[in-house]
């Protein structure tokens, strides 16, 4: 594990106390990039103070179809920043640049900062190398082995692990489902449970649906006993009125609020129980297995492709019996 960030582990308990989570406000209009982005320059990267501890940072979708949200989270001895993005050149996206704007001093140099991941998908950590050189940064491993070790995580996906930034104590809770190596990050001073690709207003894409239904029941477990102000993920790919954009849009008008609420996820589990393998829409995100549905796409067409071929053999042969 690397030096200088508290990490602790332990199974959880309930309590029926809990401090007020901190205030904040989501009044911000999310950059919704454009129909055309060439004609229509715009910021790479939106930034939006929740409150005075915690950032929100929207990459444009113009930047990167992905729309990351990213999420910047500042305690008195260090800070976390959860997903780097999509992009990787700071001259398209100037990521640690702003992260390092935001960062208080803290005996006269910038606060240390941790670089952690909701899951190894490149579009959520293609931003590292910019942090790599940096001083008083620690990137968390973006493999399951390096994951389970740096938490100290010992039977995953159980347990839950303790990130101490000063004052401020996130939890990291274990979602595999759709990749083997995601966790959420539950913030106990605003009580926002930051839930990347596990929970958000989009394509739930899923790897395991047994282990994204018991991910779900884990998360609602934890949440059981403690307040939860809101559910943000990594991306929004939904409208108001819940129909998904087109995959690979880089304009987002109406988009669905970023935030879910606990009823969001406790519907979670059932929406597992009733899924056909291949996708089912509900309210706020949609369930859907790409690999699946690739697989019965190609069986259709091979289908097509050999009623075509049968079709024209036999019309063939229909032809030359009628001019033999």
């Amino acid at each position: 594990m690397a030096t200088g960030i508290a990490v602790s582990i332990s199974l959880v308990t309930a309590t029926s106390a809990w401090s007020q989570p901190v205030p904040g406000s989501l009044d911000a209009h999310w950059n919704e990039g454009a129909s055309d982005c060439k004609a229509t320059p715009q910021a790479p990267l939106q930034v939006h103070a929740y409150e005075p501890q915690t950032f929100i940072l929207r990459q444009s979708p113009c930047a990167s179809f992905e729309a990351n949200f990213l999420y910047l989270l500042i305690g008195s001895d260090k800070a976390l920043l959860i997903d780097t993005g999509a992009i990787a050149d700071p001259k398209e996206m100037p990521l640690a640049k702003t992260i390092l704007e935001l960062l208080p001093d803290k005996d006269h140099k910038k606060l240390p900062l941790l670089v952690a991941h909701t899951h190894r998908h490149l579009d959520h950590r293609a931003g590292d190398p910019q942090f790599a050189s940096l001083p008083s940064v620690q990137i968390v491993p973006i493999d399951l082995e390096g994951v389970r070790a740096f938490y100290g995580f010992t039977d995953w996906p159980n347990g839950i692990a303790h990130l101490d930034l000063g004052g401020r104590t996130v939890d990291v809770i274990p979602t595999p489902g759709h990749n083997a190596t995601h966790v959420a990050f539950y913030d106990n001073r605003t009580a926002i449970l930051f839930s990347g690709d596990f929970l958000m207003a989009g394509r739930l894409l899923i790897d395991d649906a047994a282990a994204y239904r018991e991910s779900a029941l884990r998360v609602a477990d934890f949440l059981k006993t403690r307040p939860l102000t809101h559910i943000l993920g990594g991306h929004v790919e939904l409208n108001a009125a819940g129909h998904p954009y087109r995959f690979g849009s880089h304009y987002h008008p109406n988009e669905h609020r970023l935030e879910l609420a606990r009823e969001d996820l406790a519907a979670l589990p059932a929406a597992f129980e009733s899924f056909n393998g291949f996708y089912a829409r509900h309210p706020n995100y949609i369930l859907t297995n790409p690999i699946r549905n690739l697989i019965a796409l190609a069986i259709i067409a091979v289908a097509v492709l050999i009623f075509i071929v049968w079709g024209v053999r036999r019309l063939l042969r229909r032809r030359r019996r009628q001019h033999g």
